[in-house]
């Protein structure tokens, strides 16, 4: 309606990726004092290429999806007019038209590129004969009809409706075959251009997307940890930061605990020794605010639990979390789980209880301690014991009473399975140990493959892969059918499986709503680095841990072995019907874009993963791990 009434019309889009770039360059200067001009960038660094061809995309612009993963191992992008080609390439468009296999056969020299006609080659040559963007569309309309290219831009936008192709088939055979094409090259040339209908990029828009692509992956092979640290920040991808936690330590950055005098409310930067780290940040603790991050910030650094409950108004059920998840344990040198006579996470819950009791005097206590010490300055305050503590801050000194709670009671510090329990239901993430870890034993006995194991094997190769669920989609395809893409995370990288609708009724419920899965497949090898798993069925890890520990691996196989019976009834999954609520009730109802592809009931219209950003796992497992924890 905007352009029928002559006005230009604009799509702005928001890019979280630009704000995470930002964040990298901001921390790359604050922390090694490089200035980073991203626009000053060379377009032929080999590391980043290599880095791409590779797929080790996780977080990377435009190019970290499973598909993309896939697509760019195969495709090996050499330089910036390969990304180009990349981004237009993976659009419904090209693929509906059945146009990537084609092209990477004649990238590779595996075959000759496709050829409709003599006239059509300059328009297609850097393609590979494959229609990929909007301006080839226009070339091929006016090649073989002589009309402008900016008619040729009007036919391609009626592309996009069933009528306007109809409208559009009816003029272009019929001109075509008069300006000397034939028949069987018309008919070719009409299937490429209905198929495509619009659903492609121009190479300009293609261009602009492939240069925050550009930019993001130069980032992450030259500074992993400023990079994903913004990506942290900023969270512009597809998948949970749990998921990115993990590739930083893949990169080789560590991963640095809740610190209340480290921690920011975002993604920090610190040099560890020779190499960098990413210390967490305060933004990812359950139910903190804005407000409490602030005074946080700003009364830091603290010398104790005390000082920090007296100068801050921060709820005691945040305190609580920030405990729990080790935010205190750099202050009182908490470093393990077996403290014997020492100060652990649990005295220092039994004394935010005691502080909880003072209640109304929080208040007057914190004007106490400003008073004397200088702004910033760390204190502490009287509540039970007379015995004085002198603490040397700065070239101060401040004499406080200390606690009768800050002394050890005995309690037994959190064990690791505690620990890892905490951080996932808190910060929606596993910092000190990751969950997949307290099954290894198990893994070693069913010998369950690892993500960065699965290029060693070879096409058709049956596999037991494990991890955490991070991402789930069941886009539109081709078929109408319905086709879960599920992505896991083993700690060594991701586990991309597709469930096709044979192994969707029995396991389809396991999918959704397990957060700890087992799966068996089959592994499909796309090229060098592309892989993927044919889902043949998934368990719950940690019922089928309660098995193992119970029965050893013959009992979990016994149960991955038996026969589902999958149901006739009208619920099946993998006959996905809809009552209409007309005439034929229980007929199915499938979506059909103009481009030809069919959307089953069950397609996922939200953003792939998105419902797997934030976690609320109450347990990470139904049994104790045992001696793993």
């Amino acid at each position: 309606e905007v352009e029928a009434m002559g006005f230009l019309k604009l799509d702005v889009l928001g890019i979280r990726m630009q704000s995470a770039m930002a964040h990298a360059v901001a921390e790359i200067r604050r922390v090694d004092d490089v200035e980073v001009d991203l626009d000053d960038l060379p377009f032929d660094d080999e590391d980043t290429f290599d880095l791409i061809g590779k797929a080790k995309t996780l977080g990377c612009f435009q190019i970290e999806s499973p598909g993309q993963r896939e697509l760019i191992g195969k495709f090996g992008p050499r330089d910036f007019n390969d990304l180009i080609i990349d981004i237009s390439l993976f659009r419904p468009g090209p693929v509906k038209s059945d146009m990537i296999t084609p092209f990477l056969s004649a990238r590779h020299g595996w075959r000759e590129p496709l050829r409709f006609h003599p006239d059509l080659e300059p328009a297609l040559r850097e393609t590979h004969g494959v229609v990929v963007f909007h301006e080839q569309v226009l070339r091929l309309v006016s090649i073989m009809t002589g009309c402008s290219l900016a008619e040729a831009d009007e036919v391609r936008r009626q592309l996009g409706t069933p009528d306007g192709q109809i409208q559009t088939r009816t003029w272009f055979i019929p001109l075509a075959l008069k300006n000397g094409y034939d028949l069987d090259t018309v008919e070719k040339v009409w299937g490429v251009l209905r198929a495509f209908a619009s659903f492609g990029f121009c190479k300009a828009h293609a261009a602009a997307f492939a240069l925050p692509t550009y930019h993001s992956a130069w980032l992450k092979r030259h500074h992993p940890a400023a990079f994903l640290a913004g990506v942290l920040t900023h969270d512009p991808g597809m998948y949970p930061k749990r998921l990115i936690l993990d590739e930083a330590r893949n990169c080789d950055v560590a991963v640095l605990p809740l610190d209340i005098n480290k921690s920011a409310g975002q993604y920090l930067v610190e040099k560890v020794g020779r190499t960098y780290g990413i210390r967490l940040s305060l933004a990812d603790v359950k139910g903190i605010s804005e407000a409490e991050i602030q005074q946080i910030q700003t009364a830091a650094p603290f010398v104790d639990l005390a000082d920090f409950w007296t100068r801050t108004a921060v709820s005691r059920p945040v305190v609580d979390r920030l405990i729990r998840t080790g935010a205190f344990d750099a202050v009182y040198g908490i470093t393990g789980t077996r403290r014997v006579g020492k100060v652990t996470r649990r005295d220092l819950l039994l004394q935010v209880a005691d502080l909880h009791r003072a209640g109304g005097r929080r208040r007057v206590r914190r004007a106490q301690v400003q008073q004397q010490a200088p702004t910033g300055m760390a204190g502490r305050v009287a509540a039970k014991s007379q015995a004085p503590k002198a603490y040397a801050i700065g070239s101060s000194q401040l004499t406080l009473p200390m606690l009768e709670s800050e002394q050890a009671a005995g309690l037994p510090e959190m064990s690791a399975a505690d620990r890892v329990e905490a951080e996932v239901e808190i910060l929606g993430l596993d910092v000190t140990r990751h969950a997949i870890s307290f099954y290894e034993q198990m893994f070693a006995d069913l010998q369950v493959v690892r993500a960065k194991d699965l290029l060693a094997h070879r096409s058709e190769a049956e596999v037991m892969v494990a991890g955490v669920k991070v991402a789930t989609q069941t886009p539109p395809i081709r078929s109408g059918r319905r086709v879960i893409f599920l992505s896991l995370d083993d700690s060594t990288g991701p586990i991309d499986l597709t469930f096709f609708e044979d192994a969707q009724g029995p396991f389809a419920h396991t999918v959704f709503h397990s957060w700890l899965l087992l799966a068996t497949g089959v592994i499909r090898r796309t090229g060098r680095r592309g892989i993927s798993v044919r889902a043949t069925g998934c368990w719950s890890l940690p019922e089928l841990h309660a098995v193992w520990r119970s029965n050893g691996a013959a009992g979990v196989r016994r149960i991955i072995e038996t026969p589902v019976i999958i149901s006739d009834g009208p619920d099946r999954l993998e006959d996905p019907t809809q009552d209409t609520g007309e005439a034929h009730p229980g007929v199915r109802r499938v979506l059909v874009h103009a481009s030809g592809f069919r959307q089953s009931p069950y397609a996922d219209t939200q953003p792939a993963g998105s419902s797997s950003k934030r976690l609320e796992v109450p347990k990470l497992w139904h049994s104790s791990p045992g001696s793993a924890g």
